[in-house]
């Protein structure tokens, strides 16, 4: 049954996942997290007098997914129609019949998986934060190298006026900043327990309710909610758009990648690791395999982000539409994203960057600009640009330089078309901002 999804495939589950947050929503990973769960729990009831402190030791030490018969719980499942049963049934069999009726004492199965949920959401952040600050150096070590770098700026896919790839860089640089920051404003809102009951009242909790839950997210060390959110799915739709986010913006540096890849561009290259075959039928190819797949992570996170704003309209104090549909989004999304993470960091950090292709593809005619601003003083700016179409028209119909073609029209003097030499001081000094911002967030979070 391994690989029946493309996603665990063992021949193609790298594309799609890290071996790190593989495992933790893996089967085993998932099972141990529960496990985990149940015995945090059974901990905070001993500390509160809910249960005997002797019989939520005995948990604590048996709660060990390697002492479960996964089979077992698996028919047991099945057998009950119940989604954690088959858990609660085997730890019991590995625990002394007299503390049987202490485990998972007033919790229900939502306490269970969106408190596993939350501790789960920990790793895989920490590993998608882990991955984007390293794009982010590398990023930034592109803008200072290339802050001087002229390159052609394409709007609508043409080309427009010059700015450098520095420039370019430092905006992936200070998005990737962004999400930084999102998930760091984020966490406290998402990483928090849940423990409610069946209908979020605490009402199996006994006298000292809130104190159990509290201990209980403190053993996790996650947050406590302050109020059950059953059907309040907000911090999981959240946490999907921040991580669909994410990869769109590592989508639009490999779109970037795999366009300027282009032989007839030729201005970036991404690295090939010893071995890579680019086509099997054309050997002259060097097909830009990881730029591509960024944009193919994207979609992917972005429909199971919907998936999750979907939740949101859960029903009265429980719905399992809306958190059964997050056990299948939500890991996918966590997978697909740290995916995309590590593979943008590698991207950038081995990415060719041809400076001469650069220049040569550099247009004379992106100054257009600058005339227009010059001319415009004289001639008013409408009137300015109708006369600049037509002179640069014609220009590119005789194949002449821009300046040549504004001389020959009458618009500027011989000595006049220095002042169309590309001017980008202020693009020179924005990166000068972004990397110094970085950096100082950076020293701030003390990272390397």
């Amino acid at each position: 049954m391994n690989g029946a999804r493309i996603t665990d495939s063992v021949m193609y589950g790298h594309l799609w996942g890290t071996p790190a947050v593989r495992a933790v929503f893996e089967e085993g990973g998932r099972l141990q997290g529960w496990l985990e769960v149940l015995a945090a729990l059974a901990r905070a009831q001993a500390a509160e007098g809910l249960i005997p402190q002797p019989a939520a030791d005995l948990i604590s030490v048996r709660a060990r997914a390697d002492l479960l018969d996964l089979s077992t719980i698996a028919a047991e499942t099945r057998a009950s129609g119940h989604s954690t049963l088959g858990v609660i049934r085997a730890l019991r069999q590995v625990l002394p019949e007299d503390v049987h009726p202490y485990v998972y004492v007033g919790a229900t199965v939502q306490d269970l998986t969106d408190t596993w949920t939350a501790t789960a959401l920990r790793t895989a952040l920490g590993e998608v934060r882990r991955d984007l600050l390293r794009a982010e150096e590398h990023a930034l070590d592109l803008a200072e190298r290339h802050r001087g770098t002229l390159v052609a700026g394409r709007t609508h896919g043409q080309p427009g006026a010059p700015v450098t790839f520095g420039w370019k860089a430092a905006t992936w640089a200070d998005e990737i900043r962004r999400h930084l920051d999102r998930l760091r404003e984020g966490e406290p809102r998402w990483l928090i327990g849940q423990l409610g009951g069946g209908v979020g009242s605490l009402s199996g909790q006994g006298p000292r309710a809130l104190a159990v839950r509290a201990r209980f997210c403190a053993e996790l060390g996650l947050g406590d909610p302050g109020i059950s959110w059953l059907t309040a799915r907000d911090r999981i739709a959240e946490v999907g758009a921040v991580l669909a986010m994410i990869t769109g913006t590592l989508a639009r540096i490999g779109d970037e990648v795999f366009e300027l890849q282009r032989p007839e561009i030729g201005e970036l290259r991404e690295p090939m690791t010893p071995g890579s075959v680019g086509s099997i039928t054309m050997p002259h190819k060097r097909n830009p395999e990881r730029s591509e797949h960024l944009d193919t992570l994207a979609r992917l996170t972005r429909a199971a982000a919907g998936v999750l704003l979907e939740g949101m309209s859960g029903v009265h104090e429980r719905d399992g539409r809306s958190w059964k549909a997050e056990w299948v989004a939500l890991p996918e999304l966590c997978l697909l994203t740290a995916t995309a993470c590590a593979l943008a960091a590698d991207l950038l950090a081995g990415l060719e960057v041809d400076a001469d292709a650069m220049a040569r593809n550099l247009d004379d005619y992106t100054g257009s600009e600058q005339a227009l601003a010059l001319l415009g003083a004289r001639l008013g700016r409408h009137a300015a640009r109708e006369a600049l179409q037509a002179a640069l028209a014609e220009g590119r119909r005789t194949g002449i330089s821009m300046s040549r073609a504004l001389v020959d029209a009458g618009l500027l003097g011989a000595d006049e078309t220095t002042a169309l030499e590309p001017d980008v001081t202020a693009v020179g000094e924005m990166v000068d901002l972004v990397v110094a911002r970085a950096r100082a967030a950076r020293a701030a979070e003390a990272v390397p």
